[in-house]
């Protein structure tokens, strides 16, 4: 009753106080109130709601003990407000007619709201911004994760309800694959740590249950390294396909493991960019103009006089060094102290797939908002085609590097001696020496052949076979009257 009575200021405090979505009109408000009662209504969130209508009524009350004008009254006026008074006794002695300090009482309520006790606010904890997800609104702000006993398991359950707003933007809204809408409900999971944006990080034995439903979480790496732990890719989970999207209420329990550290849990109405959305929109606001480009070249090359090494040009590559391909689009990290560029087009397609946001040159993060896109680089993509390197040069202006052709140089040969040579193919000397009296190498003739000359010494032998004259035939002997076979 308390609740129902509550004006729509009233509401939104109670909900604020919660952490719970104030938007909405009046019944909305009610609506997510009452389930709050129902559902989760702890000692804290019960001393709020009395405290709310208590400095309510205690607003009436002051207003019926101000001191009204003397006013000529018809009887039946006078029978209303008498019995408007006999009603009204029970608030009217909570606070006494006489004695009143009405500075006091109005400055202690103001328009008709308590002021509440000053509390000491803690500070917050804050999640990374991530670039492929847009947050339209903020369902639950991040809460810790309390464990309500000793077990190593702990269960903690949440119930909200989607305004008719956000059904309406779910429903309307484009499927990037199918099954998938690109307006989702997602939950994020990062350590309760106030100190920095903390990045999204998940319990052990992490398990998700959406009204009747487990939820998928993204499941471990494979690694083929021994003794080493494989690595789990911590992302926002949808929750959108398990939902009611209708005005009913949605239970969500998170299973965790109660190791020790502590876990804080937001849910976030978001919308999912693709890279290509993503590259539209460094395109957009992320080209540097060439001559500011051209004023850090010179800045690079500038001559540094406590330097003994003048450097007078620096070699830039034309090839991507994540693909091995040509530059499309030359993308690098503001905060990087090279020249050299990568292709944003590929770049933002592998962190779409394994987020990691770290620059292929040097090493370093390069975030999504600190990308710039190289004005001067892309103008020399269009103009010089058939180089894949170029020099800047001190001045600010750039020459192409070509790779040059390898000469082709047949390697000296040694001088052979063709003349007459002996059987063996080796050219004799008269004295055995050389000029200069140092010995001669032998010298062979590559005209001969030696199957020739093998031959010539088969003829040589054939020769001398017939000088002895042909050999008699041996008689085969056999008795008579068997047929020789020769």
């Amino acid at each position: 009753n308390m609740v129902m009575s509550f004006r729509v200021s009233d509401l939104q405090m109670l909900l604020g106080f919660v952490g719970r979505s104030k938007s909405g009109l009046k019944h909305e408000l009610v609506t997510r109130a009452l389930q709050l009662v129902q559902f989760d209504c702890s000692p804290e969130v019960f001393k709020k709601i009395k405290e709310l209508y208590e400095t309510r009524y205690a607003k009436k009350s002051s207003e019926v003990a101000q001191p009204q004008p003397q006013q000529h009254r018809s009887p039946e006026a006078l029978s209303i407000h008498s019995s408007y008074d006999r009603g009204s006794t029970v608030a009217r002695t909570s606070i006494s007619t006489t004695n009143i300090d009405y500075p006091a009482l109005y400055g202690k309520y103001l328009n008709g709201l308590g002021r509440l006790p000053p509390k000491v606010t803690k500070p917050e904890v804050r999640l990374v911004k991530l670039p492929f997800y847009t947050t339209l609104d903020e369902l639950l702000k991040p809460t810790e994760l309390v464990p309500q006993n000793n077990e190593k398991l702990q269960e903690s359950p949440c119930i909200f309800a989607l305004t008719p707003r956000q059904v309406e933007l779910i429903r309307n809204s484009r499927e990037l694959q199918p099954g998938v809408k690109s307006v989702q409900v997602v939950l994020r999971i990062c350590y309760t740590d106030t100190s920095s944006p903390q990045e999204d990080q998940y319990p052990p034995n992490i398990a998700v249950k959406v009204n009747h439903s487990y939820c998928s979480v993204p499941g471990y790496y494979p690694s083929n390294k021994p003794g080493v732990e494989p690595k789990r890719p911590c992302r926002p989970i949808n929750l959108t396909h398990l939902m009611y999207l209708s005005a009913a209420t949605n239970r969500i329990t998170v299973t965790w493991g109660n190791y020790g550290k502590s876990y804080s849990v937001g849910l976030y109405l978001v919308r999912q960019m693709t890279s290509a959305e993503l590259l539209q929109r460094l395109k957009t606001i992320g080209i540097k103009h060439p001559e500011l480009c051209k004023a850090l070249v010179k800045e690079k090359l500038r001559l540094d006089p406590d330097s003994e090494i003048a450097t007078t040009g620096v070699r830039v590559s034309l090839i991507c060094p994540l693909v091995k391909m040509r530059l499309s689009v030359p993308c690098r990290a503001e905060t990087c102290a090279h020249l050299q560029c990568f292709d944003a087009v590929f770049y933002l397609q592998m962190n779409e797939k394994k987020p990691t946001w770290m620059c292929p040159v040097c090493d370093k993060p390069a975030p999504y908002d600190q990308l710039i896109i190289d004005g001067l680089l892309s103008k020399i993509l269009t103009e010089c085609e058939d180089a894949d390197e170029i020099e800047y040069l001190v001045d600010g202006s750039w020459c192409p590097i070509r790779a040059e052709k390898e000469r082709s140089c047949s390697p000296q040969c040694p001088i052979l001696v063709l003349g007459s040579s002996d059987v063996n193919g080796l050219l004799p000397t008269p004295n055995g020496n050389g000029e200069n009296g140092k010995a001669t190498a032998d010298v062979v003739d590559l005209t001969l052949d030696s199957s020739s000359s093998e031959e010539e010494e088969e003829e040589d032998e054939e020769d001398d076979d017939d000088d002895e004259g042909p050999q008699p035939k041996r008689r085969c002997s056999y008795e008579k009257g068997l047929v020789s076979a020769c």
